[in-house]
């Protein structure tokens, strides 16, 4: 292998081929001339000494040899973008980026004014969210703070419960009107469920606090928790929601509240080194006061 090591720049446009499928596409991904990224893969096959992709007619295919580095030039990635999200803020001021990773649901129904508080009151700061029901690794810097629906179990991370989110069965009113209310757990079997596709490690969470969430029995699974909220408000039938969501919206209604009422735990993390950055401090603290406030909306 050449004695050179390969620059940050030919990793770079080594991710955007795998991600894209092409020099063209990575090209538009990192604003460069096509020329420039298959000069820099062929730098890069050149420094490993084999080849990394395959043409075919459905573009770049990645080789073994590919598929091996992916996941380190991900890591190397990370570090880069946390490497630029540190620098970005001046000390002893709340300026610069943030990035945030949390579940979809999250994200999009109860995040926002939380957020948009957050920029009232430090108008310097750049908020960055990553949503996404996989959990990220803040000790390899994927995102500066994470608001987590499982307990931290790593090291060197400073969490932060802010309490329980209510998760119950809701339905869209008309739905309900057209089928009835359902007065036990049994009388479900008669109704449209709405589930999910695979388990995830929040969901197995669930099932060991009630039984009864049996994947056979849905009418739709999808394993994005906004496409159950969408078709929960659209009047599909009758699945799981976050309390505190659903008494935000007029249209939804909650059945079997005394058979089915799960208490999801809650955490904000960040990594131990960010507690003396201000900007991330900020940001915890109002995630913290946020979600605390949300978490008793919900009747957590």
């Amino acid at each position: 292998m050449d004695k050179t090591t390969p620059g940050w720049d030919l990793y770079r446009s080594f991710l955007a081929v795998l991600q894209e499928g092409s020099l063209s596409g990575a090209a538009r991904a990192l604003n460069l001339a096509q020329p420039t990224i298959g000069r820099q893969i062929d730098a890069l096959e050149q420094a490993f000494g084999e080849a990394l992709f395959i043409r075919s007619v459905h573009g770049l295919l990645p080789t073994e040899a590919a598929t091996a580095l992916r996941p380190h030039a991900e890591a190397i990635a990370a570090h880069a973008a946390a490497l630029v999200r540190t620098a970005s803020g001046r000390r002893g001021v709340v300026e610069g980026t943030v990035r945030i990773t949390a579940s979809e649901v999250i994200g999009v129904e109860v995040l926002p004014p939380i957020l948009a508080a957050l920029r009232r009151q430090y108008p310097a700061l750049v908020l960055e969210l990553a949503l996404s029901n996989a959990v990220e690794d803040l000790l390899r810097r994927e995102a500066d703070i994470a608001v987590r629906m499982v307990e931290p179990r790593q090291e060197a991370l400073l969490a932060q419960r802010v309490g329980d989110i209510r998760l119950g069965l809701h339905a869209r009113q008309e739905y309900l009107d057209r089928h009835g209310i359902p007065e036990r757990r049994e009388d479900l079997a008669h109704h449209t469920l709405i589930g999910f596709d695979r388990e995830t490690a929040v969901i197995n969470a669930m099932r060991r606090r009630v039984a009864g969430l049996d994947r056979a029995n849905f009418a739709l699974r999808a394993d994005s928790d906004l496409a159950q909220l969408a078709a929960i408000r659209a009047g599909f039938g009758i699945g799981v929601c976050q309390a505190g969501i659903a008494r935000r919206d007029p249209v939804l209604r909650r059945v079997l509240a005394n058979d089915f009422d799960i208490p999801l735990p809650s955490w904000v993390v960040m990594h131990e080194s960010m507690a003396g950055s201000p900007r991330c401090r900020a940001v915890f603290d109002t995630l913290v006061a946020g979600l605390v406030a949300y978490g008793r909306e919900s009747g957590g």
